[in-house]
């Protein structure tokens, strides 16, 4: 028997589209673009080649638009900020890719999605500049998501994350960081030999949690010192970002392939930041569609 998913656990608008994206399951390609900020779901399409964009669908920050690149059929979808939204996307496309919305049933022949998010990142280490794309071969989420799912530990690094809280003095307060992987074949073919590759710690907030400090204390004063210093298994920590941990958990619990490239933009380690980061996220955005 097929799974059955009821209205409650799945909700479906009365034009038949998935409750938060307000996307049909036509429109929702096998290659799929995540950025945060909606507006840069228009840059995105900027690159589709001419005439061929099928839908372009905008509900709170989640706006798709699904067309082609040199042939290639992609969706672009906007998750807004934090893994909270990423957890309403990744479900929401998973559902539309592998749930039959007209009987509310698991279909039998499952579609995996290559999933790459573009966005940008505040590097850690001196010794990676303003402007690199840097690939996150493994997240480090701070936000709990995968902790409400089944089995997290099947998928999570427990080493790298024991070494972790233990080096760094973690809240005992906070959710446990969970590690996990990108897919390793998506990373090669978007990364390839010009890319940077790291590990990215995935924030559950761009202030406290990030090690900024503006009115409020710190409950670790100097937890970006110590994360900076910490070393596993000849891995480092080499940025921040807010949404990848949890894109990459849910893919590899759901059958998908997903990564996460960021363009750095600000540099903890020396205090610098360049907010005229437009041109370098379009030459990004640019090689993800033309590697994915």
């Amino acid at each position: 028997m097929s799974k059955f998913f009821p209205a409650s656990q799945l909700i479906i608008n009365a034009d038949g589209s998935a409750f938060h994206l307000h996307l049909k399951p036509e429109f929702l390609a096998d290659k799929v673009i995540l950025v945060g900020d909606q507006d840069r779901v228009n840059i995105v399409a900027s690159f589709f080649d001419e005439g061929s964009i099928e839908c372009d669908v905008q509900s709170r920050e989640f706006h798709t638009i699904t067309g082609k690149f040199q042939g290639k059929r992609i969706s672009c979808i906007s998750t807004g900020i934090g893994t909270d939204n990423c957890d309403i996307v990744m479900n929401e496309i998973d559902a539309l890719a592998n749930i039959d919305f007209a009987t509310r049933t698991e279909k039998a022949e499952k579609r995996s999605l290559d999933i790459v998010r573009i966005g940008t990142c505040g590097g850690m280490q001196e010794d990676i500049p303003l402007g690199t794309f840097l690939v996150s071969q493994k997240s480090i989420g701070f936000d709990g998501v995968l902790a409400f799912y089944h089995d997290r530990d099947k998928i999570s690094d427990l080493g790298f994350e024991k070494a972790f809280v233990d080096f760094v003095g973690y809240p005992k307060k906070a959710a446990v960081p969970y590690v996990v992987a990108a897919n390793p074949e998506l990373v090669d073919r978007i990364a390839k030999d010009d890319m940077m590759r790291g590990c990215t710690i995935a924030s559950n907030g761009f202030y406290g949690p990030q090690g900024r400090v503006l009115r409020i204390d710190l409950a670790v004063p100097d937890i970006n010192e110590k994360i900076t210093d910490f070393r596993y298994e000849g891995q480092r920590i080499t940025n921040y970002e807010m949404e990848g941990s949890c894109i990459a958990g849910l893919a590899l619990h759901m059958g998908h392939r997903a990564m996460t490239v960021c363009c750095v933009i600000a540099q903890r380690k020396i205090e610098a930041a360049n907010t005229d980061y437009k041109p370098r996220i379009k030459e990004l955005i640019k090689t993800v569609l033309e590697r994915i």
